[in-house]
């Protein structure tokens, strides 16, 4: 079966990184040990997985990658806090 995850990671700088993986360990080492000069996450170490999300479908996990992107900041702490249920409340402010 195969597995991908979208995930948050929390950053030194207090910014959030959200990204999409089939191994989530593997990828969060990557980013840690800093093996991409170019990455978001480079110069923000250390850094903190603070949310992950299993998908079966990448194509799911990919969808959901990228609307988390769009997300404020507020939307993204919710769900890092497991706080699902007031999204839709935070949907309709403007912020």
């Amino acid at each position: 079966m195969n597995q991908y995850f979208v995930y948050i990671l929390h950053c030194a700088d207090q910014s959030y990184y959200t990204g999409v993986t089939n191994n989530l360990e593997r990828r969060f080492v990557e980013h840690e040990t800093g093996i991409n000069s170019q990455c978001y996450t480079y110069k923000r170490r250390p850094l903190k997985l603070v949310f992950h999300e299993r998908f079966e479908n990448v194509n799911q996990a990919i969808a959901f990658e990228k609307q988390v992107k769009g997300w404020s900041r507020i939307k993204k702490e919710a769900i890092i806090n497991g706080k699902w249920e007031i999204l839709p409340e935070l949907s309709k402010r403007k912020m």
